[in-house]
């Protein structure tokens, strides 16, 4: 009996062996398994993001195109340019991104409760709310002249402006449509496809200007018709190639009278409301920075470094939110199928990656501080500007990639009121203080600002830090089983005794 249970011993040791590794000084039993999480889970988030982040690559790209064109008509068309885009920023494409970004938490729950009626659905949903949101601004992008007379700007600049939104105006339709189907594809681990229609859209902007503006010599009207046509041409590669391919097959279902369902809108509103603010909050930020800059002495000056500026954090962001992106989807697939440890495992591994990002990025802006400016200007004084803010620019990064991985934690847990919370307490509360004070009060000037930002993305990266570290991620899986159901419980298998209960319950929880 002894040798048997000798034998047992060693053989419960051999096996022990393959998956610990025993420190015979200290006793101490270390698991493998846990370090092969983890490079799972950064093999899983890297595959979503990759693709996410050569596609904002890929837009990028295409919007310094428009920009070299603006400039190649003048100065003037530069400048009504940028103001038309900048006000198209603020009250359109931030908006319906944002909106969009509701669907995000349903759907991508919704696949990892394997409820793949609710995928179309919300899709479904969310395309009709955002074209009907489109149409209010519609009405705003056509009336963008007399608003721009109301705060005294040049009238050749306004009816240049005015011509430039008007041939936009078909984004508003084409983005209601690219931005559901994004996140629908996204939640299901799908990516490329974008990347694909991307790719191709971009490849057609360059000769799209050329003929528009060179050839016909529409002017400014070319150019916004140029990126309306490749964001028409996007929409309709992406959907003939879902199509072709029925990637859409396992979640499809037909849009009928159930879409218009009011009870069944309602936990769509209840997320894509905080998800606009908080996406609003942050892209405002930037825009009200450019005015300021405006307000300092040699506001040329300023306001061109501040551009240079922007588009380098612009072209920073591209990473970490690739990464947000990716890391909602996988929180929301491994809540919705009921795995609280893999939701968390996926939240850590994900903020400790965006640490990483954002050390690289203050090295990268410190290190090009002095070179960076050379690249967009020869000016003196914009150099020296940019020379100064690039380092703080850097430190600002060390809070912006952690904070927006974080949000994109917290969009997977179906909390977006969360992130609009953290966002305006941070920007408007504390950052925008702070930059007044430096910028205006001390006489800091440029860098003064820049200081301010630095503080919103420190404490809105800790606030942020501690949501997460306090989420209770069994209550979240619970919950996401209750949003998930909301839809399925007027089916004929009869899931939910009670539906109207389940759904004041589903309403209360995305508070």
């Amino acid at each position: 009996m002894a040798k048997s249970t000798k034998t047992d011993t060693n053989e419960t040791n051999l096996l022990l062996s393959d998956y610990t590794f025993i420190d015979p000084e200290k006793k101490t039993t270390y698991s493998n398994s846990t370090f092969s999480k983890i490079i799972t889970e950064i093999k899983s988030l890297f595959f979503l993001a990759s693709p996410i982040a050569l596609t904002a690559l890929i837009f990028y790209s295409r919007s310094i195109v428009s920009m070299l064109f603006l400039g190649h008509l003048g100065d003037l068309e530069l400048a009504a340019g940028s103001l038309a885009i900048a006000f198209a920023n603020i009250t359109g494409y931030s908006v319906l991104s944002g909106l969009s970004l509701g669907m995000e938490p349903l759907c991508s729950q919704a696949f990892g409760a394997n409820r793949p009626k609710l995928l179309s659905i919300t899709l479904h949903r969310c395309i009709i709310f955002l074209l009907s949101c489109s149409i209010p601004i519609s009405f705003l992008w056509l009336n963008i002249s007399k608003i721009l007379v109301l705060l005294h700007q040049d009238k050749n600049l306004t009816l240049i402006s005015q011509t430039y939104l008007l041939f936009t105006l078909p984004d508003l339709i084409t983005n209601s449509f690219i931005h559901p189907i994004r996140i629908y594809l996204r939640s299901q681990n799908i990516t490329h496809p974008l990347t694909l229609a991307s790719l191709f859209g971009t490849t057609l902007h360059l000769p799209f200007n050329y003929f528009l503006v060179n050839h016909y010599n529409l002017g400014v009207a070319g150019v916004a018709a140029a990126s309306a046509s490749s964001n028409i041409a996007i929409l309709m590669f992406l959907v003939s190639y879902v199509y072709v391919t029925g990637l859409h097959k396992p979640t499809w279902t037909k849009p009928s009278l159930e879409c218009f369902n009011l009870a069944g809108f309602m936990p769509l509103l209840k997320l894509a409301a905080p998800s606009c603010i908080s996406v609003c909050l942050e892209w405002w930020w930037y825009e009200i920075m450019i005015v300021l800059c405006g307000l300092l002495v040699d506001p040329t000056a300023t306001v061109a470094s501040m551009g240079v500026l922007i588009q380098t954090t612009a072209l920073i962001y591209v990473f970490p939110s690739s990464l947000g992106f990716a890391v909602s989807t996988r929180v929301g697939n491994e809540l919705g199928a009921n795995r609280a440890s893999k939701a968390k495992l996926s939240a850590v591994v994900s903020v400790f990656m965006a640490a990483i990002m954002g050390f690289s990025a203050m090295v990268f802006a410190t290190a090009m501080r002095n070179r960076w400016g050379r690249m967009f200007t020869g000016d003196d004084n914009i150099l020296r500007l940019t020379s100064a803010a690039l380092p703080i620019l850097g430190l600002c990064e060390l809070g912006n990639c952690p904070q927006t991985v974080a949000c994109g934690v917290v969009r997977g847990t179906a909390r977006p009121s969360v992130a609009a919370n953290v966002n305006l307490s941070a920007f408007y509360l504390v950052g925008m203080p702070v930059a007044i004070g430096l910028g205006f009060w001390f006489k800091v000037g440029f860098c003064g600002l820049w200081l301010g930002l630095l503080m919103a993305q420190v404490c809105c990266a800790g606030l942020m830090l501690c949501v997460i570290g306090t989420t209770d991620w069994d209550f979240e899986a619970r919950r996401a089983q209750q949003m998930t159901s909301a839809d399925e419980c007027n089916d004929d298998e009869g899931m939910m005794d009670d539906p109207k209960e389940l759904l004041t319950s589903v309403v209360t929880l995305t508070s």
